[in-house]
């Protein structure tokens, strides 16, 4: 998540109420400073640092696509030849400031999140206040024909920006001619001219495929007409809009993770996804993003408790608060059926919280990675929604500097999982387990983990 102005204050807050009932965790429980450890099943097969031009500056969430592997980063992207993994290398970096940079990518197109107003849309942009009318905020669109030489074609500005962004394909010969991109923002002030209040909508871009360039906000369809989940006690923030939304565009339907709400939307009309069912969790402080299995009968929603600065993966915070929460869907409801954290406790000085992952491919079998900040990354198992449990684990001690950090996003691409660590990097891992052997048979030709697609379909 990484919050924007917007919610700076609050995340503080929270973070500071937890430092202060927290308890220490058993140093005994605690990797060594800087320290890789794995479970006896996972390898570290490689760590490529970030390059220098983007170096200073957090690495966020990855897209694939071939042999090649797209790393959001504050400062901008990055693109890496994954075709033998274990020599992963830099192709390209490209320097354009403005968090998150949340990535997707489509055909020959880069799709960039932008949630921090700038002075305009360029590369060269600088930081600018929200309150300020002539800020930009939005989506940035690159060409990425040429990995070596990506190339800035399109901005499309969204009210409050564009927190995160989910790629949807048409339908029918539409798909051929247009993609779609659903934007999610939130946190409206009456002081920030461009994100005014009530802001309890998306925005849908419109992408003609053989002009980019002609992309335009088509419709802002509203999810909450009565507001959405705004009273409940220990909520970082009221809901104002969408944090995160997946797509099952095969199946005509979606998750929304909504700040105070997780909800279940039918997507047949791309313009004009529809709330179809809703649920609130009262252990729940902030709906931060949401994952299908396979089946699309089960959905997990992850709960970025402190705003991802604090230390949640300890005793005291127990396991029911900044946890995975897994649902049934049920005659198309929404029915809980358990938590879902690691197990490893955390020391007090790592920040760690349930954050992005996507399924392992394995067929008759619900299992994902997942990233937990500095509490590294998860392979889980919930294929019995009421019992999940661990099967391997990677991760690195405290800093020995203190600072926080950690792995943002981890996903399982074509037999590798691959992370993008806020300060270390990117990270190429392998799982070699009875349970997962049997996904190095589903090869996929691209993946964007919020725009999800059944094993074994054809890949653009």
């Amino acid at each position: 998540m990484s919050l924007t102005r917007r919610a700076v204050a609050v995340a503080a807050a929270a973070t500071a109420a937890l430092a202060l009932v927290g308890m220490p965790a058993l140093a005994a429980d605690i990797p060594p400073a800087d320290t890789v450890v794995t479970s006896p099943n996972v390898t570290h097969v490689q760590n490529v640092p970030k390059p220098a031009s983007i170096a200073a500056t957090i690495n966020t969430d990855i897209a694939f696509q071939g042999d090649y592997a797209y790393v959001g980063n504050y400062g901008g992207f990055s693109i890496y030849d994954i075709k033998n993994p274990k020599k992963t290398k830099v192709v390209s970096s490209v320097v354009c400031p403005g968090s998150q940079m949340d990535v997707s990518v489509y055909g020959n197109l880069l799709f960039g999140a932008v949630d921090n107003p700038r002075s305009d849309d360029s590369c060269n942009s600088t930081g600018l206040p929200a309150t300020e009318e002539e800020s930009w905020e939005g989506v940035r669109i690159f060409d990425i024909s040429d990995k070596a030489h990506p190339r800035y074609i399109k901005s499309v500005e969204t009210n409050c920006g564009s927190h995160t962004l989910t790629v949807v394909p048409g339908k029918g010969r539409d798909a051929r001619e247009n993609v779609y991109v659903y934007v999610s923002s939130y946190s409206p002030s009456a002081n920030f001219p461009d994100c005014q209040p009530p802001h309890d909508k998306i925005s849908v871009i419109k992408v003609p495929l053989k002009s980019p360039a002609s992309a335009q906000v088509a419709a802002t369809p509203v999810v909450f007409p009565d507001g959405g989940n705004e009273t409940q006690p220990g909520l970082l923030l009221p809901t104002s809009g969408c944090h995160d939304i997946t797509v099952y565009a095969e199946k005509d339907i979606a998750a929304g993770a909504c700040m105070g709400d997780g909800v279940l939307f039918d997507i047949s009309d791309r313009m004009n996804p529809v709330v179809t069912a809703r649920t609130t969790d009262p252990n729940f402080a902030f709906w931060h993003s949401a994952t299908f299995n396979n089946d699309a009968t089960k959905v997990v929603f992850t709960d970025e408790l402190g705003g991802g600065g604090a230390a949640t993966c300890n005793a005291t915070v127990g396991p029911n608060r900044g946890a995975d929460a897994i649902y049934d869907i049920v005659d198309g409801e929404f029915v809980f059926k358990s938590y879902f954290k690691i197990p490893r406790h955390q020391a007090d000085t790592e920040n760690c919280v349930a954050h992005n992952g996507s399924l392992i491919p394995v067929k008759g079998k619900d299992i994902m990675v997942q990233a937990w900040y500095m509490g590294g990354l998860s392979v889980w198992d919930f294929t019995d929604s009421a019992n999940p449990r661990e099967i391997g684990y990677f991760e690195r001690g405290p800093r020995s500097d203190g600072s926080g950090g950690g792995i943002w996003s981890a996903y399982y691409y074509n037999g590798y999982i691959y992370a993008a660590d806020f300060n270390e990097g990117f990270d190429i891992v392998q799982i070699k387990d009875r349970l997962t052997d049997g996904a190095k048979g589903v090869r996929m030709d691209h993946l964007n983990v919020q725009t999800q697609e059944s094993y074994g379909r054809g890949r653009h």
